[in-house]
């Protein structure tokens, strides 16, 4: 009844095609940045911080990242473990080379970095594409953490292999090390996740993103009505691996603060990103947002009432999660391909037109 778009009138044609051009959008986008900024870092502790908030906005930026370059550019990619983890060694030699720049730079030229590299991994995209191209993208996994294992540079010629986070600061405020609060280092992620989900909000919006699509739909009939297919796909590998490689380096510095590529950026660390936008929705900002927020919350759900509360092993508790992400992938691919942002469409358009039959 109040999710109505009567007496909302548009007088140009850059309110037409603002992002949110119903006002009720507006006002809960806005909403949501207010608590999210100012409500959230006053009453959470560091067990939400650590097991809920700060996986879910590092996953967030990964799975735009992964979706822009999957779901609107329709290039498959498994190698997303590997490019977090270019951006977090990159953020580590920075740090660890120009400890007097501030941290938020050496995030950013870490995604910049990993944006060169994804457009090096990328190449194969112009000549293969679909199986082949997973292939080499996976491939493109392996070879990037063998090189970080096999390579003493990349970590310092540490003793133990690992890379640790120094203690860097931001207005005088920890965000990385020992000594970080735990409200600083939600907010300082926040900061990267409001802007990076906004810019590519905007690049799906527009031009760029009609010629990822076109891409995406019909790569033939693309290049016949004047898309070039080298800069679109090279171009979605970049801006694609700029976010995984920002969320990379956002995962080792801020959140884990020391790790080991093999244990880190495995594998299994691609196939997560991937399985996140598969349920959230491919093809969607949002859906990115979902997903991840449904494969962060569902393990910790479930450690809490089946191992905390009923007292089932931990193990079981395990296989469980990932017995229901298997189920949820094959549904959703199935029954409902774009996923929960679909479920989140389809309930808004039945919610405008209620009590009236859609």
């Amino acid at each position: 009844m109040f999710y109505r778009e009567a007496g909302d009138f548009k007088t140009s044609y850059v309110d037409d095609n603002q992002t949110f051009p119903i006002k009720f959008d507006r006002y809960r986008y806005y909403f949501v940045l207010f608590f999210a900024f100012l409500i959230v870092p006053v009453v959470i502790n560091d067990y939400w911080v650590n097991a809920v908030f700060m996986p879910f906005l590092i996953y967030s930026i990964a799975a735009i990242g992964l979706n822009i370059l999957v779901g609107y550019c329709g290039q498959v990619s498994l190698g997303t473990g590997g490019f977090m983890a270019v951006g977090a060694y990159a953020c580590y030699k920075l740090m660890t080379s120009f400890p007097e720049v501030n941290i938020f730079f050496h995030v950013l030229l870490a995604g910049g970095v990993t944006a060169l590299v994804g457009v090096a991994f990328g190449l194969p995209s112009l000549r293969i594409k679909g199986f082949y191209l997973a292939v080499a993208t996976l491939a493109a996994q392996f070879f990037l953490v063998w090189l970080f294992n096999k390579v003493p540079w990349f970590y310092n010629y540490s003793a133990s292999g690992q890379i640790s986070s120094p203690e860097r600061t931001v207005f005088g405020i920890a965000v990385t090390g020992p000594n970080t609060h735990a409200w600083a280092a939600y907010l300082f992620c926040l900061v990267f996740v409001t802007i990076c989900a906004i810019v590519a909000r905007n690049l799906t919006r527009g031009m760029q993103g009609r010629k990822w699509m076109a891409i995406r739909d019909m790569d033939i009939a693309a290049e016949i009505i004047g898309v070039d297919p080298l800069k679109s796909k090279l171009s979605a590998f970049a801006v694609s691996s700029f976010f995984i490689g920002v969320s990379g380096a956002l995962f080792f510095s801020v959140y884990l603060g020391a790790v080991e590529v093999g244990e880190a950026f495995g594998i299994t660390k691609s196939f997560l990103v991937l399985f996140m936008i598969i349920i959230g929705g491919l093809g969607s900002i949002f859906g990115s947002f979902a997903g991840a927020a449904f494969l962060v919350l569902l393990p910790v759900l479930l450690k809490n009432i089946l191992v905390g509360q009923l007292g089932w092993p931990t193990d079981l508790a395990a296989h469980l999660e990932f017995m229901i992400v298997g189920a949820m992938i094959i549904i959703f691919l199935i029954a409902e391909p774009h996923g929960l942002a679909q479920l989140w469409r389809v309930a808004k358009e039945k919610l405008r037109l209620w009590p009236f039959p859609h």
